[in-house]
């Protein structure tokens, strides 16, 4: 793991360990650039900052950033009413890519956050298959039903367990292309 990912890592535990968690905005693009800032500040210039430039990945091309800022209102003003709702919100914002780096890790605690709230789960994110995620992120655009279906799996109400939030921060960071130290 390089000293980015190993800082920002620590970032992400230190967002939960502080409590500076519960005063991000939840399901708003101010709450995600929040997040986004804490885990990357002193990292990349851009931490938090809306990219303004095109960006793509395995042949994916995301919102054009032309748009974006108009995207990010219009997701912003989805729905969460339910499990279902949140997924499809979720997916536009993994679509959108706000950000030039560090989206994945940045939507996953964002994702929670909205759980959390709307209907007091969170994903168990360390049972959720690396692979499996991936694969169904990629299709998620076309539907969203397979990752639904993974996520609803590993739901959990124990949104306050210190454990299954730290090891879904590892996690989050596995499915990025990190090692786990136990590799």
């Amino acid at each position: 793991m390089n000293n980015i990912d190993k800082n920002s890592l620590e970032n992400a535990y230190r967002l939960f360990e502080s409590n500076d968690i519960n005063f991000i905005e939840i399901g708003t693009t101010k709450g995600l650039q929040a997040i986004h800032k804490y885990l990357f500040h002193g990292l990349y210039d851009f931490a938090g900052q809306i990219r303004k430039l095109n960006i793509s990945k395995g042949g994916f091309r995301f919102a054009n950033a032309l748009y974006l800022n108009e995207i990010l209102v219009k997701i912003e003003q989805m729905p969460e009413n339910s499990f279902e709702e949140i997924i499809a919100k979720y997916v536009e914002m993994n679509i959108a890519h706000p950000f030039m780096e560090g989206n994945g890790r940045s939507m996953r605690i964002w994702l929670d956050l909205i759980l959390k709230n709307r209907i007091q789960k969170v994903v168990n994110w360390q049972f959720v298959d690396k692979t499996l995620y991936l694969q169904s992120m990629e299709r998620s655009p076309i539907n969203d039903l397979e990752l639904r279906t993974l996520l609803k799996e590993n739901l959990t109400d124990e949104i306050d367990n210190r454990e299954i939030i730290f090891k879904g921060i590892e996690q989050s960071y596995y499915y990025e292309g990190y090692k786990k130290e136990d590799e």
